[in-house]
């Protein structure tokens, strides 16, 4: 069976004639969440760019579903949910009109968009700010409004970066359930995030960044023994490979 996002041998994302990534391949299947790991300025945000579609591979190629972004760009941005480390909204539109937006791009009727949002709203406690504007939101607040965006769509496949920054305790957990949730029924997710123990909890496999190549990935049975270290944390793991050099 064929993964759900295909990432084969892809360099790119130059900086002074320097690739930021260089050979990256992973895949993702259905019902999985995949946590990429790596240092700041590892080269997560360039991979995550680069399956958005934001950037084109100078080598390698990227697949969502069988599609790639340059042979049919409108189905592939519809194959994935896209959740930013910082909030992107507008000024003009409230919260619900954020989400009337989502809808209408995904080509949501109105009857599947009710049934979506209520809960989206209850959980994520967000049903009184519901025609407020964004810029009276806390950081948090604006995040929930990201959040709710990608899973009221419902894709087969999320990108997932940083999504727990600035989240309360309460925001995390619900988000953490919804994924699982997603996961449950079907969809894979990609969650770059910097907090190791969450993602030793709630992930699958680990792809772990450094210096814009893949160190090591596989669950963590399987990084435990490719590093020798049997009963050790991921926390352990990551840092034994990445002050290795």
């Amino acid at each position: 069976m064929a993964a759900l996002l295909e990432v084969e041998g892809v360099t790119g994302g130059y900086v002074s004639s320097r690739a930021v990534i260089e050979d990256i391949s992973f895949h993702i299947q259905e019902r999985e969440i995949v946590a990429l790991i790596g240092l700041n300025g590892a080269g997560k945000s360039t991979i995550i760019k680069h399956i958005l579609g934001l950037l084109e591979p100078r080598e390698g190629e990227i697949r969502i579903a069988g599609k790639t972004f340059s042979g049919s760009p409108e189905t592939y941005r519809h194959t994935f949910g896209y959740i930013p480390e910082s909030p992107i909204y507008y000024d003009e539109l409230t919260l619900w009109e954020h989400l009337e937006l989502a809808a209408m791009s995904y080509g949501l009727d109105k009857k599947v968009f009710a049934e979506r949002v209520q809960p989206l709203l209850k959980e994520f406690r967000m049903e009184e700010a519901r025609d407020r504007f964004p810029r009276q939101f806390s950081k948090g607040m604006r995040q929930k409004l990201m959040i709710m965006m990608a899973l009221m769509v419902q894709p087969s496949l999320y990108i997932v970066d940083e999504p727990i920054l600035g989240l309360d305790p309460l925001g995390i957990r619900t988000l953490l359930t919804w994924l699982e949730r997603c996961k449950e029924q079907g969809a894979g997710i990609l969650m770059s995030t910097h907090i190791l123990a969450t993602a030793e909890k709630y992930c699958d496999r680990f792809i772990i960044l450094h210096k814009g190549r893949i160190k090591a990935q596989g669950t963590l049975d399987e990084l435990r023994r490719i590093t020798g270290m049997p009963n050790h944390s991921l926390d352990d793991i990551y840092l034994h490979l990445v002050e290795g050099e």
